[in-house]
C-alpha cells in the first residue's frame, strides 16, 4: 500500500515500500514547469541525499504529457512582476538548473516513464534520469532553440551526447526537431518502448531487480557511474571503484550476499 509523501503543490509523491513514485501534476498545462514546480522538485530531490529508506524513484507525468517544458505564460515573459527566485546568482535559470544537478547527485536510481511530449526542461528531466522507458506516444526535443534560446540548457549539452553520441545530439540540438519513441530506442536514448498504458507495468522488472541488490551497492553503483563518465583516466575510474568495493565489502550485506550465493538462495539484505 502506498502513502502520499510531502505537501506539494505541483507534484505528487507516493511511497510504496522502498520506491517513490514522483508524478508531475499539472496535467491542465501538460505538466509544464513553473516556479512552484521547481520549488517542489528542489525540496524533494535535495531531501533524497540523506534518505536511506527510499531506494528507487520513478518519475512520470500526469495526463497525456510527461512535461511540455517551461510554462512560458508564467515565466515572466508577459509578466514582469513575476517572482524571481535566485539560484547560485543566476535567478530562475540557476534555480531550475540545480534540480538536474540534484537528480544526478541523489543516490537513488531514477526511472523516467515518458508519454507524450517531453520538451525543453522536460526533455532534460528525462536525460537526467538513469533509466528511460518510452510510451509509444513519446516525443522529445531540445525545444529551447525553437524559442530564441540556445539548446545548450539544463544539462542537455552534457547529458545528450553521452547518451546518443555527438552526431545525433548535434542534429537534435541544432534543429530542435523531435525524436520519437522508436528512434529513441534505436539510438539508445531509451531502454524500451511500450504502449502508454503499459508504462507502469514495464517499470516493475527494473524495480524488482534493483531491490534485490544491497542498499549500499545500489547507491554506490550510481555514484560510481557518475564519476566514471567524467573520469580523466582509467586509473581515476578504478580508484573510485576500489574505494566503493572496499566500502561495500565491509558491510554485513556483502557477507550475506556471498553466503546466499554459496547456499543457492536469495539474499536477505538489511542495509547494514
Amino acid at each position: 500500500m502506498s502513502t502520499q509523501v510531502g505537501d506539494y503543490e505541483t507534484i505528487r509523491v507516493e511511497r510504496d515500500g522502498a520506491v517513490d513514485w514522483l508524478t508531475l501534476n499539472r496535467p491542465e498545462a501538460l505538466n509544464s514547469i513553473n516556479t512552484p514546480m521547481v520549488t517542489d522538485l528542489r525540496d524533494y530531490f535535495f531531501s533524497m541525499k540523506e534518505n536511506t529508506d527510499v531506494r528507487v524513484i520513478v518519475m512520470r507525468g500526469e495526463g497525456r504529457a510527461f512535461c511540455a517544458g517551461l510554462d512560458i505564460k508564467q515565466a515572466g515573459v508577459n509578466n514582469p512582476d513575476a517572482p524571481r527566485p535566485v539560484g547560485q546568482g543566476w535567478g530562475f535559470q540557476g534555480y531550475l538548473a540545480e534540480v538536474y544537478v540534484a537528480m544526478r547527485r541523489c543516490p537513488q536510481p531514477i526511472i523516467s516513464l515518458v508519454q507524450g511530449p517531453a520538451c525543453g526542461g522536460g526533455f532534460a528531466f528525462v536525460l537526467a534520469s538513469d533509466i528511460r522507458i518510452a510510451g509509444e506516444s513519446a516525443r522529445m526535443n531540445a525545444a529551447f532553440i525553437r524559442i530564441g534560446l540556445s539548446a545548450c540548457d539544463m544539462g542537455t549539452s552534457y547529458f545528450l551526447p553521452r547518451l546518443v553520441g555527438t552526431s545525433v545530439a548535434s542534429e537534435l540540438m541544432l534543429t530542435g526537431r523531435f525524436i520519437h519513441a522508436e528512434r529513441a530506442l534505436a539510438t539508445g536514448l531509451v531502454s524500451e518502448v511500450v504502449p502508454d498504458a503499459d508504462l507502469i507495468e514495464a517499470a516493475q522488472p527494473y524495480i524488482r531487480e534493483m531491490l534485490t541488490t544491497s542498499p549500499m551497492g545500489l547507491r554506490l553503483t550510481k555514484e560510481g557511474l557518475n564519476v566514471a563518465i567524467d573520469a580523466g583516466s582509467l586509473e581515476a575510474a578504478i580508484a573510485v571503484e576500489n574505494r566503493n568495493q572496499i566500502l561495500c565489502s565491509q558491510t554485513e550485506d556483502a557477507k550475506e550476499g556471498m553466503r546466499a550465493f554459496v547456499e543457492k538462495r536469495d539474499p536477505v539484505y538489511t542495509g547494514r
